[in-house]
């Protein structure tokens, strides 16, 4: 039995992304009960938070990704440091735009803490996700 060709925003999701939102919903809501710096008011809130961190992440890790290449394609040291900055830059910014976006769209019903808090979660929600999809393959 063949399945229907996939459309629109369909083309882009897969299982695995689905999965990533639910693991993420999970290590928001145990952040918001045990680190008093990390407040979302409601579930909807903090399901749409955690989508918000999907995409970000997701970015991240495709500019991440390319900035990598450029770094082992560089061939003087010039170019390996502008690479190593530039993947620096990338890793620390987006901290600050995953706060900053957090506060723009949701404003004070939805707080990540500071740079370390958000920097502590984002680092356990790609662990989690990392260990969600080796015991799902």
């Amino acid at each position: 039995m063949e399945t229907p060709e996939r459309t629109g925003i369909m083309r882009w999701l897969t299982p695995a992304d689905v999965v990533d939102v639910f693991v993420y919903v999970v290590v928001l809501n145990l952040a918001v009960e045990y680190l008093p710096l990390v407040i979302t008011e409601t579930f909807t809130a903090s399901l749409l938070t955690a989508l918000l961190l999907k995409v970000v992440l997701e970015v991240v890790v495709l500019l991440k990704n390319r900035v990598k290449v450029r770094f082992r394609a560089a061939t003087t040291p010039v170019g390996k440091g502008a690479s190593a900055l530039l993947l620096w830059l990338i890793l620390v910014g987006s901290k600050f735009v995953v706060l900053e976006t957090v506060a723009w769209l949701f404003g004070g019903s939805v707080s990540l803490g500071g740079f370390f808090s958000v920097t502590g979660l984002i680092i356990v929600l790609m662990l989690a996700r990392a260990g969600v999809r080796r015991l799902l393959s």
